[in-house]
């Protein structure tokens, strides 16, 4: 697999800038020893966004956890997504966007590289910690999270509610134009 959370988890605690986030969220939780499904901000988190099936790179399609990372994406706080039906190649294609300062970049998951794939699951999971003990810490930053967190759920479930209405609405509409299209062959 192209992301190891232990190994992740090793090498946050072996920087220097990056430590003081294992050390808090294990003083604040329990050390870190299992799976990243085993952690608490995945169970009463990101778990609860369901998945669906989408394009990715054909080289790594076997080396990543392609729910995880879609999970992890859904659930950021940090970048924006879209999720879009490209029925003229028979596939979901899942947009990232991520704003710095004054840039914005939007890339598709199918047309990233390796490093970059593994690059979005260190800065997410690291986000997702960093929020999970901002809630413990904090009682305003507990609920101001827990909203954002209850608006990207209830988001995530109306994008996959109305992803083939979209699909379903241009199917009618072509289907009611050659019904048209055939009365007046008829007249």
């Amino acid at each position: 697999m192209l992301f190891d959370f232990q190994a992740f988890v090793a090498e946050l605690r072996e920087k220097e800038d990056k430590k003081q986030i294992i050390e808090k969220y294990e003083k604040l939780f329990w050390e870190i020893e299992w799976s990243i499904q085993d952690q608490a901000w995945y169970t009463e988190y990101l778990s609860l966004f369901p998945v669906l099936d989408y394009i990715t790179p054909e080289e790594l399609k076997d080396d990543f956890d392609r729910e995880l990372l879609q999970r992890l994406v859904v659930g950021s706080f940090s970048s924006d997504y879209e999720i879009k039906d490209e029925k003229s190649k028979g596939w979901k294609e899942l947009y990232i966007a991520v704003k710095s300062w004054d840039q914005s970049v939007v890339k598709t998951v199918s047309e990233l590289w390796s490093f970059q794939v593994l690059r979005l699951y260190e800065i997410y999971v690291e986000e997702q910690m960093n929020l999970h003990a901002l809630k413990a810490e904090d009682e305003n930053e507990k609920n101001a999270i827990d909203q954002e967190r209850s608006m990207r759920i209830n988001r995530w479930k109306a994008v996959l509610d109305t992803i083939d209405r979209e699909v379903l609405s241009k199917d009618a509409k072509k289907e009611q134009e050659n019904k048209l299209w055939d009365l007046m062959w008829k007249l």
